[in-house]
């Protein structure tokens, strides 16, 4: 199954991570329903649920960490530039979250949340006329940052608390192989429609945190249909062979979206005895595209990740950035 090695242009897929993952759907009933719950555990049921809006309060964000990654398995092969790959994809077999509430003041809460993943990365090929499969078991760890502000003081933790601040998701594999012992991601730069509209800095990006609209925030990083969006990443790398970087957006009717991106420079640096490298991908916010609030995912992997078929070699960084689609 090395032979898997030359399949050309595999750089549709990666993980990420995760990242697929299982998620929680809320309605609108168990967040009425959320009267008898405390304040801490309001904000757990957020976080991990929402608000049952279908994506369009920023509350939902958190709701939908995992499901924005889903593949649910391996998955049809849309890149037609590879020729012999079928399909490829994340199954997710456990999810264990962590929820660290820490309260900084009688307004205002923080929710650190770690999310805990383990899977089945597959990868379906056609090799010398027959058809084959890799499957390599994965760990993998994403953490992001949560506050929320206190605005009244009922009976009702609903009432009382909002969504303030939601910080970037952060991630890695950590089995078979730890993903930033390998290549680790830098920095992002995102153009919209010609002009740079948002610069992101790792390697940790849960150090980029977005205020909402409603504290008279930003609100996090948003685009319109129609838009082209050009993503420059920058990476550090101990490889030799060129790594994988994809970008992945949310499962809808229209399937699940990855978008290979194209290394641009790769430049010696002695001072981390590897590479730095870039990587670029210009793509179109499609016209289908749902409406609301949404969790986009970059991936880096070895390269031995995805052409090597010991279920050993598997590493990648992650990064994940809430995104809106607005008309």
């Amino acid at each position: 199954m090395n032979s898997i090695k030359s399949i050309k242009g595999l750089l549709a897929l990666l993980i990420i991570g995760g990242i697929a993952f299982y998620f929680t759907a809320c309605s609108q009933d168990n967040i009425t329903s959320s009267d008898n719950l405390t304040d801490d555990q309001y904000l757990q049921q957020v976080v991990q649920s929402g608000t049952g809006s279908n994506n369009q309060a920023e509350e939902d964000l958190m709701a939908n960490e995992s499901g924005d990654m889903d593949n649910s398995g391996a998955v049809p092969n849309n890149d037609n530039q590879i020729d012999t790959l079928i399909r490829w994809g994340r199954r997710i077999t456990g999810v264990n979250v962590n929820y660290s509430i820490t309260s900084l003041s009688d307004t205002e809460k923080t929710v650190n949340v770690t999310r805990t993943i383990s899977g089945n990365y597959i990868i379906i090929g056609n090799v010398n006329g027959t058809v084959d499969t890799i499957v390599k078991p994965y760990t993998e760890v994403l953490k992001r940052y949560v506050a929320f502000k206190r605005i009244a003081r009922t009976n009702h933790p609903r009432f009382n608390w909002k969504l303030y601040q939601v910080s970037m998701a952060d991630g890695q594999t950590t089995a078979p192989q730890v993903g930033t012992d390998y290549v680790k991601m830098t920095k992002l730069e995102v153009y919209v429609n010609g002009s740079l509209k948002y610069t992101l800095s790792g390697p940790d990006f849960t150090q980029n945190i977005f205020t909402t609209i409603r504290f008279n925030g930003a609100g996090v990083p948003s685009v319109n249909l129609g838009d082209q969006v050009r993503m420059i990443v920058y990476t550090n790398s101990s490889q030799t062979q060129t790594d994988i970087v994809a970008w992945h957006w949310a499962r809808n009717t229209f399937g699940f979206h990855r978008e290979p991106f194209t290394m641009t420079s790769n430049v010696w640096d002695p001072a981390i005895n590897g590479y730095d490298r870039t990587y670029e991908k210009t793509f179109t916010i499609y016209m289908q595209h749902k409406i609301g609030i949404f969790n986009g995912y970059l991936s880096a992997s070895t390269h031995q990740s995805l052409y090597d078929s010991s279920p050993n070699l598997f590493a990648s960084d992650e990064l994940g950035t809430p995104y809106k689609v607005l008309p």
